[in-house]
Formats: C-alpha cells, structure tokens, sequence
C-alpha cells in the first residue's frame, strides 16, 4: 500500500466527514453500527450494531477460553459441546457464563456479565479512518494480531482496507443505543443497534471495516467493493467470520453488515464459512432475534 496515498485519502475523509476519530457509522455491534454505535446510514451503521460473542455454558469441553491470549489454541467449534450452550425457550435474557472465550456468543438472547471488564485490549497495527487514539481503535490481542494479518494479506493482494471501528464499552453501546432509539424509534434502533451488554463490540473480538472508496463508511455496498469480496472470499483464513451475513436477519436478528468482522479462530472460522451458516446456526442458538 502506498503510505502517502492512504494518508492523504484518510486526512481528505477526516475532513469530509468533520469527525474527529468518531465515524459517521457504527454498527449494531458493527459500526455504521446501524449496526452498533454511531451510524451512518439507514443500511448500517458503524457502532449501533453488535452483536456477537457468546460462551459456551458448562460443557466442560477445552476449547480456546481466550482469557491468555498468546495461547494459540484455537477453538474446535464443536458442534456437540456447542449444542449444550444454553439458549432459552421463551426469548427471555441469558448471561453468558464464561465471557472470554474466543468463541462466545452474544446476541439478542445471551448478554455479557454485568460490570464485564474486557481483558488484553490493544490497538492493531493497521490503517485507522481516523489518526487520533479513540478507545474503538482497540481489540483483544489475539483478535488484533489476526486483523494485522488479514490487512496485510489484503495488501499484498492490492487492496487499501481501513478500520473504522472495534472495542465498545458498556457505556459508550449504551448512548449509541439511546441516541438511535431518540432519533428512528425503538423498532429501528433493535434492528440496527445492540442493547448495551449484548454488542459483540464490548467483547473485544470485532471489527468494522471500511475503505477509501465506501468514504470511510459503512453500508451494504460495502460488499460491492473490491476490499468487501475480498473479506467476504477469505477473512476466515485469518480467523474471522461476517457475523451478520445476508439473508441471514431473521437468524441474527440484524441487517446484513459486509463491514463487521467477528474473530472466532481459524478452525471454526473456516468451517462456519464452509457451511456457510452464522453462528447461532452452527451452534443450535437461533432464532436470536426473538
């Protein structure tokens, strides 16, 4: 990538968009978050949106519980030992039991503990759309490793991706979700936004990506893009899945995000790509959306 080039094409995004380090987007979980925290568009948003992130509920089985996250051990993603993570029957809240997994699952039904504090946060070394330290730049370590990575085969390839936006605190999912409620109404912002506790974003294990061509936002076009077919085609290679693929709304219980890449781990990665299911599917936890 030509350094010189990206910088001028983010400082000329920074100055269209008249943020300082905040996206016009972020998702559910994903951040043009009609997705997750800030948004962007009525397709999707960068912060409003996450969500994703769950636990596997006393199966005793050892897949990667993500609290060290210089293990390589990855997760097995086993169906067997997936099927006993609770779910329940009636739509009602789930806290997740043990939240560092690589592997866990937040969505609609299964939330995080309350005063979840998530571990081992840093910022990957990857081209930002904005230059300023903002606390969304950040990811779990191994997550951050994995992205650095995937943009640098991305690279290779000729292509310019850009992050727009990661880790999420309780707080700040909190006031995305609150804002989009004031402004679109609750049915909108469910659609679009994470309830606090339940942003796969608060887990550390996500990420909204953009580029230069999409303006530094976030949109359903995003896969019309050559970064976006690129992601689409071969992000799980480095561990991550589209978490909230299309066609796939009445499973998740949100709209189709291009943009939001969910670290899982290379072996489940590849397989829930293979069989070309979201992960509640692949783990028997849906419908989330209920």
């Amino acid at each position: 990538m030509k350094k010189s080039v990206v910088a001028a094409i983010i400082g000329l995004g920074l100055l269209l968009a008249g943020c300082a380090g905040e996206n016009t987007a972020e998702d559910n979980g994903a951040e043009p978050e009609k997705s997750g925290e800030e948004q962007t568009s009525s397709k999707g948003s960068t912060d409003q949106k996450d969500s994703s992130g769950d636990s596997q509920a006393g199966n005793g089985n050892k897949e990667e519980t993500g609290q060290d996250d210089s293990d390589e051990n990855e997760s097995g993603g086993n169906k067997e030992t997936g099927k006993s993570r609770k779910t329940s029957e009636d739509g009602s809240m789930i806290e997740v039991e043990e939240p560092e997994r690589i592997d866990v699952i937040v969505n609609k039904q299964r939330k995080l503990p309350e005063g979840y504090e998530t571990p081992n946060l840093t910022v990957p070394d990857v081209p930002f759309s904005f230059e300023e330290f903002h606390p969304k730049k950040q990811m779990r370590k191994k997550a951050a490793v994995a992205l650095e990575e995937l943009f640098q085969a991305a690279e290779e390839d000729g292509l310019e991706p850009v992050a727009a936006s990661g880790y999420r605190s309780y707080e700040r999912q909190k006031a995305i979700y609150e804002n989009s409620v004031a402004e679109n109404g609750r049915e909108y912002a469910n659609r679009y936004s994470a309830k606090p506790g339940t942003s796969e974003h608060q887990t550390g294990l996500a990420m909204d990506v953009t580029s230069a061509e999409m303006g530094f936002g976030l949109d359903e076009s995003f896969v019309n893009t050559e970064e976006g077919q690129w992601l689409k085609e071969n992000a799980h290679r480095f561990g991550f899945v589209i978490r909230y693929p299309e066609g796939k709304s009445d499973i998740t219980g949100y709209a189709y995000e291009p943009w939001h890449l969910r670290f899982v781990g290379k072996e489940l990665a590849g397989k829930v790509h293979a069989e070309n299911v979201t992960l509640e599917e692949y783990f028997g936890l849906y419908p989330a959306n209920q």
